[in-house]
């Protein structure tokens, strides 16, 4: 097999590996929610900067789950504008 070939197969292999792993449950009795997800959505391009200096995380692990991510993404797009931009004519 040549080089290409090789890494192609160990990288599907990698990837079907990876695709196994799972975040262990845990009962965390005030598990940020879904106003904490959306105060991190918000400030997450701030806790990046942040992250390259310091110990700081952007998304809360354990979390409360669905709501969380509902309320991370709701801030993200929020913070980013939505990713919708206006022209004027």
């Amino acid at each position: 097999m040549g080089l290409a070939k090789t890494v192609a197969v160990l990288s599907i292999i990698a990837l079907l590996l990876a695709a196994c792993a799972t975040q262990p449950l845990q009962s965390v009795p005030d598990a940020p929610g879904f106003w904490h997800g959306l105060l991190h959505g918000i400030l997450a391009p701030f806790a990046l900067i942040a992250s390259l200096f310091t110990d700081v995380r952007i998304y809360a692990v354990p979390n409360s789950g669905w709501w969380y991510d509902l309320g991370f993404f709701i801030g993200i797009a929020g913070a980013s504008g939505s990713g919708v931009t206006y022209a004027r004519r």
